[in-house]
């Protein structure tokens, strides 16, 4: 089998899916939230080396029908460049129904619509992308690399190439002083982005980056504890009302204390009880031994 460079991410959708790592580590690597690829150099793989783990894979694993494109960063790829991987995944795999990968703001900016409409046409038709927050000043402080203007813009590019998204906000980001203005910004981002599918996190910070984080928040940070993180759940759900389209929404991520599962915004008022009970104390929360990244 094949040896993969560690550690290997993915998103928990993708656990039973065949990975091929097209690159290693993440080119822009600056989020203060994110430890995944600290101890690794972006590099851009060989597309031979690609190509090889493909054919190894794909004998061990000859009916896969999902792919995923490790590591961080495949989308960053010439075009060109990833239209031969995706051609090779195609002929190795015939029961091939979907590769994935994650994308950058900055991916979906630097890629034309046409670019983005030929990936989609090779099978790349799912993106997991980061949002993590809508409010403009907090995406500064954390280093995401992007203003909710540019992912609002490269968003909608990829709904024009009739890729399906799959994006993720970070409760707690904001600390206790600003989760309000963290939580509305985001949906008023949200209510213009057509999103297939969304994910709510919750704050977990390694040690490793930790000291970097609370650096950025020049006023002092203050974490919410899962009470303060129920209102923001709830806050964000109940303001959830009008979206581009129907959206597949989870909470189930390890690092969340409770989870959900429904569509938005069809079960929103349920979605809302369930949060009610938890804060009433009779839904039981992931005990904090089990939450992770």
């Amino acid at each position: 089998m094949l040896n993969y460079h560690m550690p290997l991410y993915r998103p928990p959708s993708e656990g039973e899916n065949l990975i091929i790592q097209a690159t290693l580590g993440c080119s822009f690597n600056r989020c203060t939230f994110c430890s995944m690829y600290h101890d690794k150099t972006f590099t851009a793989r060989p597309l031979e080396d690609v190509l090889l783990d493909i054919d190894i894979l794909s004998r061990a694993w000859p009916h896969a029908r999902r792919v995923f494109l490790a590591d961080g960063d495949a989308l960053v790829l010439p075009t060109d460049h990833l239209i031969k991987i995706l051609n090779h995944i195609a002929l190795r795999l015939p029961k091939l129904t979907r590769v994935s990968a994650y994308a950058l703001p900055a991916n979906l900016i630097k890629k034309s619509v046409a670019e983005l409409t030929k990936l989609q046409e090779n099978n790349l038709n799912l993106l997991y992308y980061g949002i993590e927050s809508g409010h403009a000043p907090l995406l500064k402080t954390v280093h995401k690399g992007a203003t909710p203007s540019t992912m609002l813009e490269g968003l909608l590019k990829a709904e024009q190439a009739k890729m399906k998204i799959s994006a993720t906000v970070v409760l707690g980001l904001a600390g206790q002083d600003g989760w309000k203005e963290h939580i509305d910004s985001t949906v008023d981002l949200l209510k213009k982005a057509p999103l297939n599918y969304l994910s709510t996190l919750q704050l977990f910070l390694e040690d490793s980056v930790k000291k970097q984080f609370l650096e950025g928040f020049k006023n002092g940070f203050k974490f919410q504890d899962d009470r303060a993180i129920l209102s923001e759940q709830y806050r964000f759900i109940d303001k959830l009302t009008e979206l581009p389209k129907r959206v597949i929404f989870r909470s189930n991520h390890a690092s969340n204390a409770l989870a959900l599962a429904g569509n938005l915004p069809k079960d929103r008022l349920r979605l809302l009880s369930e949060i009610k009970t938890a804060q009433e104390g009779t839904k039981d929360l992931r005990p904090d031994y089990l939450r992770s990244l």
